[in-house]
């Protein structure tokens, strides 16, 4: 019979530890990519590419681009983020990162269903080459290259010796930081300031229709992402304050990989004006580091952390 070793718990979890805090607000909040976003609201999004007439086939590969780096991107995290869970000491850490790769694999499932409810079928309706999300047009060397860094950052977690608070530090910030953080939450920016009535004026738009069905995902997403974010930023903030990590480790992963963030949030011109984009990522990088390098500051709570712009909650 297995000997359970540890002793020093009372219960199995601590439910106000941030781990297990985050994980009851995951398993709260739950949402499902097909039974929490109307069939209807797909046609819809369909029905009104069709019928604008700002959507042309260039705009259309532009939106179609829009969809497949997102796709790549979740289904991306949904891989690398597997090494911590695996270095992580705490129960209640552990538990959190395990919903959060589930959450990951639901968001790669919504723009799967994306692609394949409404993509494919406008392109079939319309008479336009009929592209599948993984073709390679679609991601920019940045892109590419961001994400090559994440996975590198996360698996060098598992190799002898190199476990350290540092190099944790480093996974977080490309992870948690950069690519949950600044590249998504700028593209989600983007998506609702493009693609929904309620988008920010300041951003110059394109005329696209109201995508409800995009932009409802897209909502739901951002709802899962606040608190992966608000983790990491956690995480980060603990190892400065008590494993003496130099803040310079975590200003230099976050500048360092900042132009590769511009080059992927530019790359889909005529969906939206892509410096408005550029800008709000660098603003949002800012942030970011004043709260992390701060040991007084409090972490935002979820709602906070995933609100944009022209949202009352979005003084983070």
């Amino acid at each position: 019979m297995t000997q359970v070793r540890d002793t020093s718990r009372d219960l199995r979890i601590d439910p106000d530890s941030v781990g297990g805090g985050y994980f009851k607000h995951a398993v709260y909040n739950h949402w499902d990519p097909y039974e929490d976003i109307d069939a209807v609201k797909m046609a819809r999004d369909r029905e009104r590419i069709v019928e604008s007439d700002a959507i042309g086939e260039a705009e259309f590969q532009d939106l179609m681009q829009t969809v497949a780096l997102f796709g790549a991107g979740e289904e991306a995290v949904t891989e690398d983020l597997a090494p911590l869970m695996l270095t992580l000491e705490d129960i209640n850490d552990q538990m959190f990162v395990s919903s959060q790769i589930y959450e990951e694999a639901k968001h790669t499932q919504f723009f799967d269903r994306y692609w394949r409810e409404v993509v494919h079928p406008v392109a079939e309706e319309q008479g336009w080459e009929k592209v599948n999300p993984t073709d390679q047009r679609f991601f920019v060397d940045g892109y590419i290259d961001l994400f090559d860094r994440t996975e590198a950052a996360m698996e060098r977690l598992l190799e002898d010796g190199e476990d350290t608070p540092e190099n944790r530090v480093r996974a977080y910030c490309h992870y948690h930081l950069v690519v949950e953080s600044v590249l998504a939450q700028t593209g989600y920016y983007g998506i609702t300031s493009s693609m929904s009535p309620r988008g920010d004026p300041d951003v110059p738009k394109k005329d696209f229709p109201h995508l409800e069905g995009l932009v409802e995902g897209v909502s739901y997403i951002r709802s899962d992402e606040g608190r992966h974010v608000g983790f990491g930023m956690q995480k980060v903030q603990q190892h400065l304050a008590e494993d003496g990590v130099d803040e310079q480790v975590v200003r230099e992963t976050l500048q360092d990989l900042m132009p590769l963030v511009a080059e992927t949030v530019s790359a889909t011109e005529k969906v939206v004006n892509p410096m408005p984009l550029v800008n709000y990522a660098r603003d949002k990088l800012t942030r970011r580091i004043e709260i992390i390098t701060s040991s007084d500051a409090a972490i935002p709570d979820v709602e906070e952390l995933v609100a944009l712009d022209d949202e009352p909650a979005a003084a983070d």
